[in-house]
């Protein structure tokens, strides 16, 4: 393992921050990291031979603005996606781990994180279809509803409170008028600019202190958080109880009723390792998808259930539903949920990013679908995608991304390494929690597909937005100094960010900045992209999967396009 030191960045980025005496090329602190996460996982291999079969390349300098080494640790988990997936090749193949390899480039895992603004549509990226105004054309059906619209597109911001040097991540979730109104803010006012929605905005929350504001919003199940520096947020019994739980969170329930192994399918013409595992998705946004879309790359048959009265982001069809077929239920009817039970009844993985435990009062909770595996006796695998981790005071509490980053201190140090004054935060430049959040997810679930194929059993998942934050503000990771973020974002050209920007104005500048500096890695034809030539938009080119395997065919790669929400008839059946 590479040397890795690192010093206190109290002075720099703030309390609990541990900066790296010196930066390591990032691919030699990908492998460096990968080995970190690899010996703090339960249940992952702790054969040193299998995981010198992992390659780390890429260009040595960071490509993501600010000093959070989200590029490297996205690197690592995708390599461990990759092990495991070698892992069941040799469950199902005979084929030893150690005799395979996985490869992971360091700029494909940069350039993943911000994969949903990276695609084409018959040859035209995405910023030239919005900036001709062609972007709504795109979608059957509008799932946004002006939600974004006026003052609900500047609720989503970090604001300051009534302490000059606490910030507070305020967010209108999908139902931005809900959370104004319930603070006294009149939501029918009308500005020309976004700033002077901010600014309203702002004129109110600055008259609350950062305790008044997270009990209201705890009171009435409101999204947001206190921005919190990392230190401050290890010590709040939050993030203690969080901080108890490994990162990569499964575990068998020894309690429920015994089932047998399920053995992965053989003679199947698709050679890829999660071939014949069926995927039930209720998401939305970012991470539960990227649980999904990754679990279809290495090739489970993944069915993806929307309610078409729910509000989602149009954009994120484009290349989160890859690999999937979508329909439509909504399950408040007895004849959807009647079609939802169906296509549970054989199904292997069952993905639900809502609310922690809203769905129990539904009848699809944990300990429901675990009844459902002991009368087929079949385990199946749960998987809950929320922002706070498994158990703890905030478990069932709301959260997106803008939570994950502002609890566990991601947005605080990105405001201190723009300099700054104490407090002032601002968004890191990409969806870093919602991505990894992902990888996470699905890299448990394979886990759990493996070990229920050798000794039966059902598995739960947990996968934490503010989990995902927080593995890159330890110290076995360590921040980059501010000399590398300095001279990061020089040569990229990276404008510093400002708390009222939404993330998808951050995230298109790191776009912009990485065609200009990175020529070639977004252009269609990149060695990083993948064009289905008859997708539902025509020719559609998408970021590939991030990890390679030596066998081609066993490869994560993606056999369908990306189609819109709702897309397929809702009597489709399970492929196998």
């Amino acid at each position: 393992m590479s040397t890795h030191e690192t010093i206190s960045g109290t002075n720099v980025y703030g309390p609990g921050t541990f900066v790296d005496k010196s930066a390591l090329p990032v691919p030699e602190d990908a492998k460096r990291i990968f080995e970190v996460l690899a010996s703090r996982t339960p249940g992952f291999t702790q054969n040193k031979a299998a995981w010198d079969t992992v390659r780390f390349e890429g260009q040595p300098k960071p490509m993501i603005p600010g000093p959070i080494k989200s590029a490297a640790v996205a690197a690592a988990l995708h390599a461990m996606a990759g092990v495991v997936a070698n892992e069941l090749l040799e469950l199902r193949d005979g084929k030893a781990v150690t005799e395979s390899s996985v490869t992971v480039d360091t700029d494909h895992a940069g350039i993943w994180l911000g994969s949903v603004f990276t695609t084409y549509i018959n040859g035209m990226e995405l910023s030239e279809i919005g900036r001709l105004g062609k972007m709504s054309a795109l979608f059957p059906k509008d799932f946004e509803r002006g939600v974004f619209q006026g003052i609900a597109g500047r609720t989503t911001a970090i604001y300051q409170t009534k302490d000059p040097k606490v910030w507070y991540q305020l967010h209108g979730s999908l139902d931005a008028k809900k959370t104004l109104q319930s603070m006294g803010i009149d939501t029918s006012v009308t500005f020309d600019k976004p700033q002077e929605y901010y600014d309203y905005i702002q004129n109110h929350i600055i008259t609350w202190s950062p305790d008044e504001l997270e009990m209201h919003n705890v009171r009435h199940g409101l999204c947001g958080s206190i921005c919190y520096s990392p230190d401050g947020w290890r010590k709040t019994e939050m993030g203690k109880r969080l901080d108890s739980h490994p990162l990569v969170n499964y575990s068998e329930q020894t309690y429920a009723k015994s089932t047998p192994p399920v053995p992965l399918a053989k003679g199947l013409s698709d050679r890829r390792p999660l071939a014949g595992i069926k995927v039930l998705e209720m998401v939305r946004i970012i991470a539960g998808p990227q649980i999904g879309v990754t679990l279809a790359s290495y090739g489970a048959d993944v069915i993806r259930v929307n309610c078409s009265r729910l509000v989602d982001l149009n954009v994120l069809q484009l290349v989160l539903n890859a690999g999937k077929r979508t329909i439509d239920l909504d399950i408040t009817k007895p004849e959807d949920m009647d079609r939802l039970h169906e296509l549970l009844a054989d199904v292997d993985i069952f993905i639900q990013g809502f609310r922690m435990e809203s769905l129990q009062r539904k009848g699809l909770g944990l300990h429901n679908l675990l009844e459902l595996a002991a009368k087929r006796n079949k385990g199946i695998i749960y998987v809950d995608e929320n922002a706070y981790g498994p158990d703890g005071p905030f478990h069932a509490r709301p959260g997106w991304q803008q939570i994950g980053d502002a609890a566990s201190g991601s947005s605080y140090v990105m405001g201190r390494s723009q300099g700054h004054e104490e407090g002032k935060s601002v968004l890191p430049p990409l969806p870093v929690s919602d991505m990894v959040t992902g990888i996470v997810g699905a890299l448990a679930a394979m886990m759990a597909v493996r070990d229920r194929a050798i000794k039966g059993g059902s598995y739960h998942v947990t996968s934490s937005l503010v989990a995902a934050d927080c593995i890159s503000l330890t110290q076995e990771v360590g921040l980059y100094p501010l000399h590398v973020v300095e001279e990061t974002a020089k040569r990229l050209a990276f404008p510093d960010s400002t708390p009222d920007q939404y993330v998808s104005e951050i995230l298109v500048a790191v776009v912009n900045g990485w065609k200009k500096a990175l020529p070639g890695y977004l252009d269609e034809n990149s060695k990083y992209m993948t064009t289905f030539e008859e997708g539902f938009w025509g020719r559609h080119t998408i970021l590939k999967p991030v990890a390679r395997l030596n066998d081609d065919a066993s490869t994560a790669r993606w056999t369908s396009a990306p189609v819109p929400h709702c897309h397929h008839d809702r009597s489709i059946t399970w492929l196998s």
